[in-house]
């Protein structure tokens, strides 16, 4: 193992966050939907039906809230790996904390649910009185639906065990040393965030725009293990930071500072670049007669530029169906991928050290 892979193993903990969410849904049959003389449906080679919902999903948009609410304390300080996060572990009490207290709003919520889960269906059925048949012959138990609903953490260690071969090293390596990739992605994508929310085509901001590229700073300056060239990208962001005014709206120069920054963050390759930039013009000047230190090849820093045309944000987009859409919803959707198998396995060898 490399000195690199366990510096960072010394320093991070893995935190996996566990939520189940009942989906009140269940597969559509054919014998569920009333076809029109001489139309049929598409043979299974080519389509598959898809689910129907049981009862209002906003009953349950709670618990997705509260998961989300989970992922997003992880990654304010960590980063995504093998299906978890990578945290500091100076972070990992805090995160700790906040979990827990998501936990018991989980429980507190469940209960409120399975209360009402009665009066939720017989709702449902009586908003869609033309379907009430194929909605109650599908309807769970209260006592399963219990047990799908569930929120629960863990926090350890990882390790490469003692003995494994070269092969599984090297695989195992790989996947640790990406973690400073995911974390730049990370951050490019609550800049572009930032920029079509709040900077994009404004003159002047509130102080609220400030937060995220605190954010952003603080969750760089905690991983900075993870890459060399993170610190002059902390630096950078610091030195902003320090010229902005403690009152007042932000505009003018300052403000295009701003927006140049959250630009250059919003480009993986070009936050990386600019950092080795920096650390390239930091090196000390080495005398002829000694040793001759190998660095990475870089390019010189950039002039930060204000693009004119803003990177494109993807997002996901859901709007709510008219008519009974609601009910019968992706019929034809495919289904979801499973997690990598090969980080299932990069997981648990990890673990069986721990």
């Amino acid at each position: 193992m490399s000195h690199e892979t366990q510096i960072i193993l010394d320093r991070v903990v893995l935190v996996k966050v566990d939520a189940n969410i009942y989906g009140a849904r269940k597969k559509l049959k054919k014998e569920d939907l009333v076809l029109a003389d001489g139309s049929k449906l598409p043979p299974e080679d080519l389509a598959s039906l898809g689910s129907k919902r049981l009862l209002d999903p906003d009953k349950l948009t709670v618990f997705n809230r509260l998961k989300k609410e989970a992922e997003r304390i992880c990654l304010r300080v960590g980063t995504r790996f093998l299906g978890g996060f990578a945290v500091p572990v100076e972070s990992a009490a805090s995160i700790t904390a906040e979990l827990e207290r998501i936990g018991l709003d989980f429980a507190a919520a469940k209960t409120e649910f399975i209360a009402g889960y009665d009066a939720a269906v017989t709702d449902w059925v009586v908003r869609h009185p033309e379907f009430a048949g194929i909605i109650e012959q599908a309807v769970d138990s209260v006592e399963f639906v219990s047990t799908r609903l569930s929120f629960d953490f863990l926090v350890v260690s990882v390790g490469l065990p003692d003995s494994l071969p070269p092969a599984d090293i090297a695989r195992l390596e790989s996947k640790i040393g990406s973690l400073s990739e995911q974390m730049f992605y990370e951050i490019s994508v609550e800049a572009n965030h930032l920029i079509e929310q709040s900077l994009l085509g404004k003159q002047q901001v509130t102080r609220s725009a400030l937060r995220p590229i605190r954010r952003m700073r603080d969750k760089l300056d905690g991983l900075g293990f993870l890459d060399h060239r993170v610190a002059p990208v902390v630096s950078t962001i610091d030195d902003l930071l320090a010229r902005i005014p403690t009152k007042g709206a932000i505009e003018g120069s300052i403000l295009q500072e701003i927006l140049a920054t959250a630009m250059l963050l919003s480009d993986p390759d070009k936050t990386r670049r600019h950092g080795e930039g920096l650390l390239a013009t930091q090196l000390p000047v080495v005398d002829e007669t000694e040793e001759v230190i190998e660095y990475a090849e870089s390019e010189p820093p950039a002039v930060l530029v204000v693009p004119t045309e803003p990177t494109p944000v993807i997002a996901e987009t859901a709007a709510d169906s008219p008519d009974f859409t609601d009910l019968f919803d992706g019929i034809f959707d495919d289904e979801l991928e499973p997690e990598s198998a090969s980080d299932d396995w990069a997981l648990e060898v990890l673990l069986d050290k721990s």
